[in-house]
């Protein structure tokens, strides 16, 4: 169990103040008095054994039936050790009855102690216990193996509970084996937070919570820090200052550790733990590098072993850390005997780190040895990976580690330093430091200006893509893939990378300018090759993109798909708050939201608002406030939907390069005026436009409904006729739905009944594959819909859900649940089916792919259901068209005019 599961390891425990001010800890007395023979309380010093013991004597009414022996120091003489034993279990009253007192004797041996006591003690019939504090200061293993006899053959109502600062060698392995052994080790007494505050009240200290989550988390829950901290905070006059500045160099806390852990250290082991503090992690071949010496990993080993505030952070047990305030203490140490050897050290470090492939901690411990050569070179090599790795958080940290003056008088430095403010979204300042580094290139020696170019080119391609200046970015893009395939590349292990890094930026340059068929296979063979090398964030990138292609190019289901993909990528490595992450949560929010889900795609939309980063991702940005105006517009909040598309809108309008949304919310807005009436509102701004921004399918389909609210249908199918006939393509099917939608509404009006229905078809084909129900709920035609379904079956199951979906008074004469119920009483040669119950909205979703192969765990896929509720959802649906399976509910749906004739064709 690690540091950060410890304090809360204890299933149920519970603190509150104790006798005397102790905090009482009921879960471990609870694990104390379990059945266990023998219990091993082993912890490091200050850990709170001793007060553990004494307070569940106490607490659990143990006084006449625990003996106590504490084991002194070094303690070499068995003799003085069972005597203290007998004399321990004399004084309870079940030992008073059977055991015989001994005196001291120049001949008494402890094989005969033992022996003798395990004969008193046989007919042993109440429980008795015996507490040995500090067991690992019985200094001969002769001792040892005679407490392991006493502990193996002991009568069973004979407990032990020992108290041990490190693992006693007790053949205590036999007794786990059998189940008789019970354990606490240092993660069960470390202090909960809860504990924490209740010793620091017993202590008569109130502090802020903050101040107590300070001291908490430096102390790492550690008993007698916490107690030395609230013993210090006594009177102290600012609270929150002394928890900030607690630390292991704190007099009481040094005095304790040195006394109690330091000074009982080999020479050969003090100077390793002071040279190595200086790093976070240290391992065997590190520590023998920095002490000259060799044997560094069994030291580590060894000193875990005996709980020094040394701790294995890997299950080979390979690295190890130090408690905080146990290295605090080191370093100041190491700062007060041998400061003038601390450079040297870091500067050993950052070597080790950088031949051993550890580039991040190989540049701190170099800025920290003022080695800024060597820093500025190995963060300028590594840098690519880590941009790549979507460590830009650790980048920013490394570069606020080096002096000012230093960015801008090394080219490759202020390169870095160019793309950390694009990271952070100050593109002017990004600008200027990049165009430091192009001109300090002369000055970088001849074996690293390849380097530097690779820098400057994706620096320059992120400058580009942020700001939406789509040629660039493509120009940058197949430029660096041309360095990748370059014989010379300055990096050649860099290659792949920046071929992934290429194409994905080819892919995503397409996708904004809709040129779908060429994006596509460059985000594939991207992405492939992003999870081939082993670059997460770059897979994740690609598939964000992916995602959006099948969003307005092919399958709603496969984008829901794609994007859940990209956020399970996000949710393992850490980057759900990345901006790209906001466009996963952007893409699964538009299926939700198109499929008439506007509850469902609430959720993702409110994640993605919290990643917008406007002027560092205004791209990123606009989409975020497009998906928010349309979950606003499919909920019928008219006002707030047009002010989230106004403000996509103005965004768009920092982009250097046409976005794909900009006609889709130009188109928008201008809906939404006609929806709430300002048609002449909406005729201006349609007379700003320009020619070639009112050509595009969106905008021409808005147009169609401003024409349809002015009774100008005639006008409506001039407007739409090239989006139909794909001269003024829309890139979207739903879009195009729309626009049938509207053409079927304005042939109606014409009298051309016999258009308004194939047009009606169109669009009914079109929302079918996805179940995308928007196109007819913000272009309501309910009259169109039920007079489609009464002249043919072959969507009736959509046209229901839509028209259920209505406001009832946008209905007409017969809603969903009249023109369902009437269908399913007549069926549809006047027979006399009839369902049990009307089917819900779900139900019918699930219906609708019962004619189909998939299985309920497939059919859960495409609708983001889970299999549980898609089953109880087709048990539903047997009961209410009354068959008993798969086969019969299709065919009586079809009967019932629920489902579409058998041999259709979509």
């Amino acid at each position: 169990m690690g540091p950060a599961e410890g304090s809360d390891a204890v299933a149920g425990r519970v603190a509150h103040p104790g006798a005397g001010g102790v905090v009482s800890r009921t879960g471990l007395f609870e694990r104390l008095g379990a059945s266990a023979r023998v219990t091993v309380v082993s912890a490091p010093p200050g850990s709170g054994k001793s007060v553990l013991l004494r307070s569940w004597i106490g607490e659990a009414g143990l006084k006449d039936s625990a003996g106590w022996v504490s084991v002194a120091r070094d303690d070499r003489d068995p003799q003085r050790f069972w005597l203290s034993v007998l004399d321990a279990l004399r004084q309870t009253v079940p030992g008073s009855r059977l055991v015989r007192g001994l005196t001291a004797a120049p001949d008494l041996d402890g094989w005969a102690v033992v022996e003798r006591l395990l004969k008193d003690l046989a007919p042993l019939a109440d429980r008795l216990w015996l507490v040995v504090d500090d067991v690992h200061e019985l200094g001969l293993a002769e001792a040892r193996r005679q407490l392991e006899l006493l502990l193996m053959r002991g009568p069973p109502e004979l407990r032990f509970v020992l108290a041990t600062r490190h693992d006693l060698r007790l053949g205590l392995h036999r007794l786990r084996l059998e189940g008789e052994l019970a354990e606490i080790r240092p993660a069960h007494l470390r202090f909960s937070l809860a504990e924490a505050r209740e010793l620091f009240a017993a202590a008569g200290v109130e502090l802020p919570e903050a101040a107590l989550g300070m001291l908490h988390e430096r102390t790492e829950g550690w008993a007698a820090g916490l107690r030395l901290a609230a013993l210090s905070l006594a009177g102290h006059p600012d609270p929150e200052r002394f928890a900030a500045e607690f630390s292991g160099s704190e007099r009481t806390v040094a005095e304790y550790l040195l006394a109690e852990v330091l000074e009982r250290q080999s020479e050969e082991v003090r100077r390793l733990l002071l040279r190595t503090s200086i790093l976070e992690q240290v391992n065997g071949e590190l520590a023998d590098a920095l002490t000259g010496d060799e044997g560094g990993e069994r030291v580590l080993q060894e000193l875990q072993a005996a709980n020094a505030f040394v701790v294995s952070v890997d299950a080979a047990r390979s690295w190890f850390r130090y408690h905080r305030l146990f290295a605090d203490l080191l370093q100041l140490e190491l700062r007060r005997t041998a400061s003038d050897e601390i450079t040297a050290l870091h500067h050993t470090a950052a070597q080790w780190y950088a031949d051993h492939g550890y580039p991040v901690e190989a540049i701190r411990h170099a800025q920290a040895a003022q080695d800024w050569g060597l820093a500025v070179r190995l963060l300028a090599d590594h840098w690519p990976g880590l941009q790549l790795d979507g460590q830009v958080a650790t980048v920013h940290a490394m570069l606020t580690g080096f002096p000012a003056e230093a960015r801008a008088a090394d080219a490759e430095l202020a390169a870095l330093a160019a793309a950390d403010e694009l990271a952070r979204g100050s593109l002017e300042v990004a600008e200027q430091y990049l165009g430091l580094a192009a001109r300090g290139s002369v000055s970088v020696a001849a074996g690293r200006r390849g380097q530097l170019q690779v820098l400057l080119g994706v620096v320059r391609l992120l400058l580009a893509r942020q700001r939406g200046n789509l040629p660039a970015v493509a120009e940058e893009a197949r430029r660096l893939q041309a360095m990748a395939e370059a014989p010379d590349a300055a990096q050649p292990g860099l290659g792949q990378e920046l071929r992934a890094l290429a194409l994905i930026s080819l892919g995503t340059t397409e996708y904004w300018t809709a040129r779908f068929g060429e994006a596509e296979p460059h985000l594939e063979r991207g992405v492939a090759l992003a999870h081939r090398i082993g670059r997460p964030y770059l897979e994740f990138i690609g598939r964000v993109r992916q995602a959006g292609i099948e969003l307005v190019w092919s399958s709603y289901a496969r984008a829901a798909e794609r994007s859940r993909q990209a956020i399970e990528l996000a949710r393992r490595h850490g980057w759900t708050d990345e901006p790209a992450a906001g466009q996963a949560y952007v893409v699964l929010a538009s299926v939700l939201a198109w499929q008439g889900r506007p509850e469902e795609a609430e959720a993702w939309t409110r994640r993605a608002e919290r990643t917008v980063r406007p002027e560092a991702e205004p791209a990123t940005a606009v989409s975020v406030h497009h998906v928010r105006g349309l979950v606003e517009l499919i909920s019928g909040r008219d006002h707030e939907a047009l002010a989230a598309f106004r403000a996509a809108e103005r965004l768009a309008g920092l982009l250097a390069a046409p976005h794909l949304l900009v006609p889709r919310v130009r188109a928008q807005v201008l809906h939404i005026l006609v929806r709430i009436g300002e048609t002449e509102h909406a005729e201006h701004i349609l007379a700003d436009l320009s020619e070639q921004d009112r050509e595009p399918g969106e905008v021409r389909t808005a147009v169609a409904a401003l024409r349809l609210a002015q009774d100008d249908p005639h006008a409506a199918i001039i407007a739409l006729a090239p989006v139909l006939d794909g001269s003024a393509p829309v890139n979207s099917r739903t879009w195009l739905a729309r626009a049938f939608v509207l053409e079927a509404i304005a042939r109606d009006a014409l009298g051309d009944p016999a258009a308004a229905g194939r047009a009606m078809e169109r669009a009914l084909d079109l929302a079918e594959p996805d179940g995308t129900l928007s196109a007819f709920l913000l272009h309501p035609a309910p009259g169109l819909l039920e007079r489609h379904a009464r002249d043919c079956a072959k969507h009736a199951a959509l046209v229901s859900e839509i028209l259920n979906r209505l406001p009832r008074d946008q209905r007409g004469l017969a809603g969903h649940g009249e023109m369902a119920s009437s269908r399913a009483r007549a069926g549809p040669a006047g027979s006399a089916l009839r369902l049990t119950e009307p089917l819900s909205r779900s139900e019918i979703r699930v219906l609708r792919y019962m004619p189909t192969n998939l299985s309920a765990p497939e059919i859960a896929r495409e609708l983001s259901l889970s299999v549980h509720t898609v089953r109880a959802h087709i048990r539903h649906l047997f009961a209410k068209l009354g068959v008993h399976g798969r086969t019969e509910a299709v065919a009586r749906a079809r009967a019932l005019g629920l489902l579409a004739p058998s041999g259709r064709t979509t």
